[in-house]
């Protein structure tokens, strides 16, 4: 197992496109660079930024492209709503959608099939102005989990049902299906939403299955295919994706969604439904000085045991994001006492913290959104892009553990810094 900083890794973080790219560093030192660099620019108003991740796992170099294209595509998409008014909630729901209708990533089309040859999807959102969410588990024949789970929080903030009834927050199964088609969400078939690459995957996991069944459990032959077994279909089939935004008003929220690992039980309900384990946005409050929005990926199980979402975001609250993060990952989770008795702990996360700053200067005020992000993951590798609403473009990166580190074992973390600016009247 690596020391808190044996693999602490850095990157560049040009997130203002107007400015030069200076290496991640601390909180305050990073900030005030920042600060200097745009003393002779004018600024000008801007919607927001955005993280998103295609999961954590395994990316393929032969891949590489599709993989970090959708990311891009995903970051605009919601900067494209950022610009246009929206809030954080709806940018980052945009994301999402990007996200999942993409045959590359392990989330709505295309998504892992079960041991029934099934698709089902989770899904979950969270507003860090209202602090409300919604999800949907195991949930099949909806082309855009997100939208469901995204419509249950919206539902949700309209107070109560009829008859003083709680309206839900969370959903499974074929309650969920039912609940998003009376909303007018239209139903996929679930064979649509299948891929020649998903379907592919079925089968050749189901005949490493049945053969692995056919040899005498007591013999030592058994463990060594089970465990490549495990190899092969572990960390490399672990692309949950999601996302984490900031608007120009200061508002985070977070969302992710996944078709769950291949060949799973069918009714099993991963970490991206489960409330605190797939996200966790949170405004800034008397209590907290930092807005923060966490969303993750990698082992379902591990990820709910150890509640990492919510996890990450409390540790954000530190002065230190990137040491915070550091040690949540290695404390919180890879030596997670709830996770002993496992030889890998497979997971990574997005995170984004923010706070706001007024700067007086002889003209006007200046009212500045500061904002930090990071990456972490124990899986060999993550995608990862990242765009604010003054850029031209997302920039993508495919992080990856050093070579000979171990999954599940190691860490790596990277991130950058981003300041947004518009002038108060």
């Amino acid at each position: 197992m690596i020391g808190l900083s044996s693999y602490a890794g850095v990157m560049e973080s040009p997130m203002n496109s107007a400015q030069e790219q200076q290496p991640f560093s601390p909180l305050t030192n990073s900030w005030s660079t920042q600060q200097e660099s745009n003393e002779n620019q004018k600024p000008t108003s801007v919607g927001g930024f955005v993280l998103v991740h295609a999961g954590a796992g395994y990316h393929s170099e032969s891949k590489a492209k599709e993989y970090k294209h959708v990311c891009k595509r995903a970051c605009q998409r919601a900067v494209d709503r950022l610009k246009a008014g929206a809030l954080a909630v709806e940018a980052v729901a945009a994301a999402l959608i990007e996200l999942e209708d993409s045959p590359f990533t392990n989330a709505g089309m295309g998504s892992n099939l079960n041991l029934s040859g099934e698709i089902e999807c989770d899904a979950s959102i969270m507003d860090g102005k209202s602090l409300h969410y919604g999800a949907v588990g195991s949930i099949s024949g909806i082309k855009n989990p997100v939208v469901v789970a995204n419509r249950l929080l919206s539902e949700a903030q309209k107070g109560k049902l009829s008859a003083g009834r709680i309206p839900p927050c969370f959903l499974v199964g074929r309650g969920a299906h039912d609940w998003a088609v009376s909303q007018g969400i239209p139903p996929c078939p679930s064979e649509k939403m299948a891929t020649k690459f998903s379907l592919s995957a079925y089968k050749r996991n189901k005949r490493k299955m049945e053969l692995a069944e056919k040899i005498d459990t007591g013999h030592k032959q058994t463990k060594k295919r089970r465990q490549s077994s495990e190899n092969e279909n572990g960390s490399g089939c672990l692309d949950t994706v999601g996302a984490v935004v900031v608007d120009l008003e200061g508002n985070v929220a977070a969302a992710v969604s996944s078709g769950g690992l291949a060949m799973k039980h069918p009714g099993r309900v991963g970490q991206a439904a489960h409330y605190g384990c797939g996200c966790w946005a949170e405004n800034a409050c008397n209590m907290n000085p930092y807005s923060t929005a966490v969303s993750t990926s990698g082992c379902g199980e591990h990820l709910i045991r150890t509640m990492l979402a919510r996890e990450c975001s409390a540790a954000m609250q530190s002065e230190d994001a990137h040491q915070a993060l550091l040690e949540a990952m290695q404390n919180k989770f890879i030596s997670s006492p709830f996770l002993a008795s496992e030889d890998r702990v497979l997971g990574g996360v997005i995170v984004l913290r923010c706070c706001r700053c007024v700067e007086a200067q002889p003209s006007q005020n200046i009212q500045g959104i500061l904002v930090e992000f990071l990456w972490s993951h124990t899986t060999e590798s993550m995608c990862v892009g990242y765009m604010s609403a003054q850029d031209s473009k997302a920039k993508t990166h495919i992080s990856r553990l050093p070579p000979g580190t171990i999954p599940g074992q190691s860490l790596a973390i990277e991130g950058g810094v981003c300041r947004l600016m518009s002038v108060v009247e």
